[in-house]
């Protein structure tokens, strides 16, 4: 649709647009569905109440973008309180219409964010320069949330104009380094302000492109440090370095283990939504890791070898007082995570690949707060708590949103108590962990395979509600590639 450049309007010639952008209370994502058709019919109506011409509108999940075109008699308050009292405004000034219209479409494709992990390979000199910077930093930052705490001041800019020509004098560095200590810090009391952070010597900090740039076709990275800019080259996978170029935001530099590595947040484009034709429905457990309506499962027979051979192995060596064990405790560190992350990426990637062949949408079970709603007995904690499930499921919504295919999350109340012939339910219906027999009709067969067909079934029942609400993942886990 081209915008009209003027508006004639009883004699008066005009040419205002104004955009806006109205999120629900907490960003909640609940403007799906029937609920965003709704909204979009409401803003119409009333635009044309208002003589107003909608340019462009997109109801996203979280936030709404509003491109209209008004008459002078009209305030930007005026038509925002319409809606709601809470808004973005802003008007088209230099940037033209065009160009915030393409803007708001651009919008109906929404992006993830994957953090990319690279292996840096620095000469010794170089990884001494920057163990030296990162105290130096470390330093800094400690010193800032002492003064910030103290004082009670945890506003960014008030925190700034508090300690930026302290920070200067202190450590003596550049203007740009101390405004991202002090952006850190900020960062570091976002989640409460009851306790006074501290920082390690060698913890991460965050840099932008002032502090660290790379230079793709050399494979290097441009890094400051005490000693001045270092180059070190970096490897990481081919997948990887595409990602790459759409990198934005910050860049974690960590040192673990004696090994540096650099975090790179990259925005991927999430894929139009696919036309499903049927609901693949998975069933998670811990005896068979992931098992879809199909039939096909995944054993976690291997998997729960290797665990109960590292749980052992590590109740052994606690026990014993030896130098040796703790030596042999840190080289364990770190081991089943890496193998659980492993398997879970590639469960994710079986059951993504063979929803987009098949062309159907994915069901899960909504396990939110599962091990804090159920009980277990003393022999079954472990193996229940030691397999991440939040991450299984994380990866297999992040890998859906790349291919286009819809996620549903249901109720998994008696998933695999309930007969899918005559719709019996009942705790008789489980006689065995891993068998199904129904006392009414006599249906029998895998458990988990039937619980999977009752999540998919639950799924295309409760379609239009169920794929965007809950589909966000967990915050605690990373995408790390």
């Amino acid at each position: 649709m081209s915008v009209q450049r003027y508006r004639h309007i009883r004699g008066s010639v005009s040419t205002i647009h104004y955009h806006f952008v109205r999120c629900p209370k907490y960003r909640r994502k609940v403007l799906t569905g029937a609920v965003a058709d709704r909204l979009r019919m409401l803003i119409h109506e009333r635009a044309a109440e208002l003589h107003l011409e909608v340019v462009a509108l997109e109801v996203q999940p979280d936030h709404v973008h509003l491109f209209v075109t008004s008459p002078p008699t009209h305030a930007p308050h005026h038509i925002v309180n319409q809606w709601s009292r809470s808004s973005y405004v802003g008007s088209a000034g230099v940037v033209s219409a065009e160009t915030i219209q393409h803007y708001i479409e651009q919008q109906k494709r929404s992006e993830m964010k994957l953090t990319v992990q690279l292996n840096l390979l620095p000469t010794p000199e170089q990884a001494d320069a920057r163990k030296r910077s990162l105290e130096t930093a470390n330093a800094a930052c400690d010193y800032i949330s002492r003064i910030a705490f103290s004082t009670r001041t945890f506003r960014q800019f008030a925190r700034h104009t508090l300690v930026y020509r302290d920070v200067r004098a202190t450590f003596g560095r550049t203007a740009q380094l101390a405004v991202r200590w002090i952006a850190n810090v900020a960062d570091a009391y976002k989640l409460d302000r009851k306790v006074q952070r501290s920082f390690r010597p060698y913890g991460a900090v965050a840099d932008d492109d002032r502090i660290l740039s790379f230079a793709m076709p050399d494979s290097l990275v441009s890094i400051w440090t005490l000693d001045g800019r270092q180059a070190i080259p970096f490897v990481c996978g081919e997948r990887q370095r595409a990602l790459l170029a759409a990198r934005q935001g910050e860049r974690d530099l960590i040192s673990h283990r004696g090994n540096w590595h650099l975090l790179v947040t990259c925005d991927v484009k999430e894929a139009e939504p696919q036309d499903v034709d049927g609901v693949l429905g998975i069933d998670v457990g811990v005896a068979t890791i992931a098992a879809d309506s199909d039939g096909v499962t995944s054993s976690g027979t291997a998997i729960n070898t290797v665990r109960y051979r590292h749980r052992r192995l590590r109740s052994t060596l606690q026990q014993i007082g030896t130098l040796g064990r703790r030596r042999r405790l840190r080289t364990l560190a770190g081991q089943e995570r890496r193998f659980a992350r492993h398997v879970n990426h590639c469960i994710s990637k079986w059951i993504v690949a063979k929803a987009e062949c098949t062309k159907r949408a994915i069901a899960l079970e909504n396990l939110t707060h599962m091990r804090t709603r159920m009980k277990a007995r003393r022999s079954q904690r472990a193996p229940l708590h030691s397999w991440s499930f939040a991450q299984l499921k994380a990866f297999i919504v992040y890998k859906a949103a790349l291919k286009g295919i819809p996620v549903h999350f249901v109720d998994p109340r008696n998933t695999s108590r309930t007969c899918p012939a005559c719709g019996h339910c009942a705790k008789e219906n489980r006689r065995t962990q891993a068998s199904f027999v129904c006392t009414s009709c006599g249906f029998a067969g895998p458990a988990d395979v039937i619980a999977a067909g009752n999540i998919a079934r639950r799924a295309a029942v409760n379609r239009p509600y169920c794929s965007e609400t809950d589909a966000s993942v967990a915050p605690e886990q990373s995408r790390r590639l």
